[in-house]
C-alpha cells in the first residue's frame, strides 16, 4: 500500500510539472461586433490567441472581469450575460436576461454582476458563479451609467426619469436610495477609481452632475451648467462614452457633448479649468495610466483620427490617422503602449505611447471594445 501512495504521489507530482501554467494577467479580449465572437489576445507577444465564438449580438458590448482575472461577463446588446472562460478559451455559461441590455458591472467582492437594460428596462442581478438571477430592480425607465461602487453596491441612473439609484447589496437583498433631480436625459455615467465620485453626463441640457457618495445623503452636485452656452451646438453623431473620461493627476478631461471639444474640470471643486478644442466630438478622451497624456478619438465623419493632448500643457502634440472608423483604445496597465481598435480596417493596432510608432497589427473581425485583464482590480471598470 505504501508503495503504491508513493506511485501516485510521484505520477502527480510529474503531472503537475509537465503541465502548462496559465497566467491570465498578460490576457485581454476583443469584442468582435460584427461576428458574435471575442478575440483573446497577449499584450507581450502583441499577438492573438483564440477566437471565442457564440456571445450573440455584440453591438454595442463591454465587459467586466472576476477578480482573478480568470471570467470575463460580457453584456450584449441582445440581453445576454455570457461568462468566458479565458483559461480555457470557451463559454462557460450564457443567459439571455432582456430585450436590450446597455452593459454592466460586477460587485467588488466578485460576487455579483448586474446588467443595466433599455428593455425592459431596470436592473438585474445575477450570481457570478452560477448566473442564476439574484435580482430584479424594475425603474420604469431606461437604466444608463451602471457602475460597482465600494462595500457592495451599484450606481445606476435612469433616462428618462433624471434620478440616481444606489443599490446595496451588503445585507444581502438590495437596499435601494433613489435620489432625484440629477438632470434631464443622463446619458452615461462613470465613477472615480476611489469609488467617491459619480458623474454623469446629461443629454437633455448642458452640463453634468455628480454625486458624492461618501456622502450619508448624496446631493445632486450640478457641473459646468450650460458649458455650451452661446455656441452652435452641431448635430451628435454619436455619444460620448464617459467610462472613457480621462484623471489626470488633479483634473478630469471630458468629451463635450455636440461640440468639438474636451472639457478640463477640477476633480475636487468641480469647476472649469480649460477647454482644448479637437479634430471633431470627442468619444473618448482616455487617459494614459501615468495622467500624462490623453488620447482622443472622434465620431463619425471624422472616426478616422486620434489626438494625442499633453495634460500639462493641454495642447495637443500629435494627430494621426490609424483607420476607417476608430472605435476604442486601452493603454497597458503602465501606458507604454496603446492598443487601438479599427473596425473598418478589421485590425488592432498597437503604439508606443512615448514615440507614437506602429508596433503591430492584429488581424480582428470588425473589433470595437478591447479589455485588458488589469480592469479586474479597478473600481468601475
Amino acid at each position: 500500500m505504501k508503495r503504491f501512495a508513493l506511485g501516485l504521489m510521484a505520477a502527480l507530482m510529474m503531472s503537475a510539472a509537465q503541465a502548462e501554467p496559465t497566467a491570465t494577467g498578460d490576457l485581454g479580449l476583443v469584442i468582435e461586433r460584427a461576428t458574435g465572437s471575442v478575440l483573446l489576445v497577449d499584450q507581450s507577444d502583441r499577438a492573438a490567441l483564440a477566437r471565442i465564438e457564440g456571445l450573440g449580438d455584440l453591438s454595442h458590448a463591454s465587459l467586466v472581469y472576476s477578480p482573478d482575472e480568470r471570467f470575463a461577463y460580457v453584456f450584449g446588446r441582445d440581453g445576454g450575460l455570457t461568462k468566458v472562460d479565458i483559461v480555457t478559451r470557451q463559454i462557460a455559461g450564457r443567459v439571455v436576461q432582456a430585450g436590450n441590455a446597455i452593459g454592466g458591472a460586477i460587485s467588488d467582492d466578485g460576487e455579483l454582476v448586474a446588467v443595466s437594460n433599455y428593455e425592459p428596462g431596470g436592473v438585474r442581478v445575477f450570481d457570478a458563479d452560477t448566473l442564476e438571477m439574484v435580482a430584479d430592480i424594475p425603474t420604469g425607465s431606461k437604466t444608463i451609467g451602471l457602475v460597482d461602487a465600494p462595500g457592495r453596491r451599484f450606481v445606476f441612473t435612469m433616462w428618462d426619469t433624471g434620478e440616481t439609484w444606489i443599490a446595496d447589496f451588503v445585507g444581502g437583498a438590495p437596499e435601494i436610495t433613489k435620489i432625484e433631480d440629477m438632470g434631464r436625459n443622463p446619458y452615461d455615467a462613470l465613477i472615480t477609481a476611489n469609488g467617491r465620485t459619480y458623474i454623469t453626463g446629461l443629454f437633455g441640457e448642458d452640463g453634468l452632475t455628480a454625486l458624492d457618495l461618501w456622502s450619508d445623503s448624496p446631493e445632486p452636485i450640478r457641473v459646468l451648467p450650460g458649458y455650451g452656452r452661446g455656441q452652435e451646438e452641431m448635430p451628435v453623431y454619436k455619444m460620448p462614452h464617459l467610462e472613457g473620461w480621462a484623471l489626470t493627476g488633479r483634473e478630469f478631461v471630458l468629451p463635450a457633448v455636440g461640440h468639438p471639444q474636451v472639457l478640463w474640470v477640477d476633480a475636487e471643486t468641480l469647476t472649469e479649468t480649460g477647454r482644448t478644442q479637437t479634430h471633431g466630438q470627442p468619444v473618448f478622451a482616455m487617459a494614459r495610466p501615468d495622467g500624462r497624456q490623453v488620447w482622443v478619438n472622434f465620431a463619425h465623419p471624422l472616426n478616422d483620427t486620434i489626438q494625442v493632448i499633453d495634460s500639462v500643457s493641454k495642447q495637443i502634440i500629435h494627430e494621426f490617422k490609424p483607420g476607417p472608423a476608430v472605435l476604442h483604445m486601452e493603454f497597458t496597465p503602465r501606458g507604454h503602449e496603446v492598443w487601438i481598435s479599427v473596425r473598418d480596417a478589421n485590425k488592432v493596432m498597437v503604439y508606443d505611447t512615448q514615440t507614437f510608432e506602429k508596433l503591430r497589427e492584429i488581424e480582428a473581425e470588425s473589433p470595437s471594445g478591447i479589455f485588458f485583464t488589469a480592469r479586474a482590480h479597478r473600481t468601475g471598470l
